[in-house]
């Protein structure tokens, strides 16, 4: 079967995984790919999990903590892979019946904050990737994990920080306001622009937000409240030469799914001089290696008391 075809029903987060993530380029997915797989592994580094268990993967995507926790524990691991997608589960179950592992698997399509098809106390470990970060009632979800984990289950999750992505269009928005009649830089315009296309950019849109509206240390105050114990939380900070060095990929991907690719917005949003401009500006930092980014990353594993 070949999983990569298209679905008839895609959404936002099936675009996003599937095309958006790396602008359908083979050469990024595979940097994207091996990034990715990277964070899976320290969640399951932290997750314990061992023969015999029951493994929740919340918000599974393509699978990829599901899969790679099957390789690591063997066949009598048991996984449950849920996501709000339907056609990402479609598309993870296929790849399950591909890798030989669709008998260990079981989908389900529900929100991280309504795991209902999910039993009191019926698995072992509760593990995310990029999944808190998108749901609007965080602690709503990390009270359905604690009711979820049996008594001294574990809870590990990745999550990205992307709070000072909103912070720093926001500063783009005050710098641009700040000038009025005067004229303004006209490369702080356009970005901004293109900032606020993808970012909240002012304080009332940053608190409605799920991406914007917390931080490390709401994250760990929502664990804490929801019950868990033995808390570990560590935020790690990467500034680094960006990944992307390809003027198409950069235009052809996007952040998080739901931020338009920069080449949608220069389409929809400048005009054609202004597009030329933001172009010259631009695309020598990016194709020369120099452009750099910044990746906010959030571990933390914890404990459900045994009473």
């Amino acid at each position: 079967m070949n999983v990569n075809k298209p679905y008839a029903q895609a959404d936002v987060w099936s675009d996003w995984l599937l095309h958006h993530r790396h602008a359908d380029d083979p050469a990024y997915s595979a940097v994207v790919r091996a990034a990715v797989a990277g964070y899976a592994d320290r969640v399951l580094d932290r997750a314990q999990l061992a023969a015999g268990m029951t493994l929740a993967d919340i918000g599974a995507g393509e699978g990829l903590i599901a899969f790679r926790a099957i390789d690591r524990v063997g066949p009598s691991l048991c996984v449950i892979l849920t996501d709000i997608s339907g056609p990402m589960l479609r598309y993870a179950e296929a790849m399950a019946a591909q890798l030989n592992v669709r008998n260990q698997c079981t989908f389900q399509e529900c929100a991280a904050d309504h795991l209902d098809h999910l039993g009191d106390a019926s698995v072992d470990v509760v593990a995310t990737r990029a999944v808190l970060a998108y749901v609007s009632d965080k602690p709503a979800a990390l009270r359905e994990f604690f009711r979820v984990l049996k008594p001294g289950g574990r809870l590990s999750i990745c999550e990205p920080i992307l709070q000072d992505e909103a912070f720093f269009a926001r500063a783009l928005r005050k710098r641009v306001d700040a000038r009025g009649a005067e004229p303004a830089d006209r490369f702080l315009v356009l970005l901004h622009r293109w900032k606020a296309a993808q970012f909240p950019d002012t304080e009332e849109l940053c608190a409605k937000s799920p991406i914007a509206n917390y931080s490390e240390r709401d994250l760990l105050n929502f664990v804490r409240s929801a019950g868990f114990t033995e808390i570990h939380l560590q935020l790690e900070i990467d500034v680094m030469p960006s990944l992307i060095t390809s003027w198409d990929v950069f235009l052809g991907s996007s952040p998080h799914p739901w931020a338009p690719p920069l080449g949608r917005i220069l389409e929809e949003q400048f005009t054609m001089e202004e597009r030329q401009f933001f172009e010259q500006t631009v695309r020598p930092t990016v194709e020369s290696g120099k452009n750099v980014m910044t990746d906010r990353v959030v571990y933390l594993n914890a404990k459900k008391p045994l009473a």
